[in-house]
């Protein structure tokens, strides 16, 4: 009885050393990848961000350069968000009414 009680905790003791071992292998492999994963996240950041920067100048350089062509697209927009501004708060009262 003494003997099997021995091998078992030999046996607990080699699976525990083994969960460690392929504890610290994930645990490697789940840095390698956080890193790889925050490499590719931040080139992408970097990359959307000068496309909106670029879009942001492409914007104001077409209002320098064509100012009454930019007050009418401006009316048009507000007038069409407007418009739907004023459908909702119409409809939110007649909801409101029944």
């Amino acid at each position: 009885m003494a003997a099997r009680s021995n091998r078992l905790r030999k046996q607990a003791r080699k699976v525990t050393k083994d969960l460690h071992k392929m504890a610290d292998i994930a645990g490697k492999e789940v840095r390698k990848n956080l890193r790889q994963l925050r490499a590719t996240v931040s080139e992408r950041y970097e990359q959307r961000r000068g496309k909106v920067h670029e879009f942001a100048r492409k914007s104001v350089q077409f209002i320098v350069d064509r100012p009454f062509e930019s007050t009418l697209i401006a009316a048009g927009v507000g007038l069409v968000l407007g418009r739907f501004w004023f459908r909702r708060c119409r409809a939110r009262r007649t909801d409101d009414a029944t």
